[in-house]
C-alpha cells in the first residue's frame, strides 16, 4: 500500500492507493502524456483535472490534484532509484507471477552496496 499525504484544513489527509490503483494512475498519466497534456516535465492544468476525473471515474475514488501530484514525485523518485539500481545491466529476468524482477542473490547485494536508496 502506497500513500501520498495532503493538508486539508488544518488536518494531513492521506490518499492511500494499493498496487491496483498505482497501475490505474500510470496507465492514466500515460495516456495523458501521450496526449500532450504534459509540458517538458509537468501536467498541464488541465493535464492534473483530466487525470483526476479519469481516476475518479475508472475507482470511484476522489483525490485532490495535489494528492495525486505527491503520488506521481514520489513514484518518479522511485523509478529514478530503479533506473540507477538496474543501470545498463540487460541479464535481469521477470517473474510475471509475482510480477518481480529476477536477478541472483549476488547482484542485489552487489547493487544494493552502491545504490542504497533502492
Amino acid at each position: 500500500m502506497s500513500t501520498s499525504t495532503v493538508e486539508v484544513g488544518g488536518e494531513k489527509v492521506k490518499a492511500m492507493l494499493d498496487k491496483r490503483l498505482i497501475e490505474i494512475f500510470c496507465d492514466i498519466c500515460i495516456k495523458k502524456i501521450l496526449k500532450g497534456n504534459r509540458l517538458d516535465t509537468h501536467f498541464t492544468k488541465d493535464g492534473w483535472l483530466k487525470i483526476m476525473t479519469n481516476f475518479e471515474k475508472e475507482t470511484g475514488k476522489g483525490f485532490s490534484q495535489r494528492q495525486l501530484k505527491n503520488r506521481w514525485d514520489a513514484l518518479k523518485k522511485e523509478w529514478k532509484a530503479w533506473k540507477k539500481l538496474k543501470g545498463e545491466d540487460t541479464s535481469l529476468g521477470w517473474n510475471p507471477i509475482k510480477r518481480t524482477v529476477y536477478a541472483s542473490d549476488d547482484w542485489w547485494e552487489s547493487r544494493l552496496q552502491v545504490v542504497p536508496e533502492a
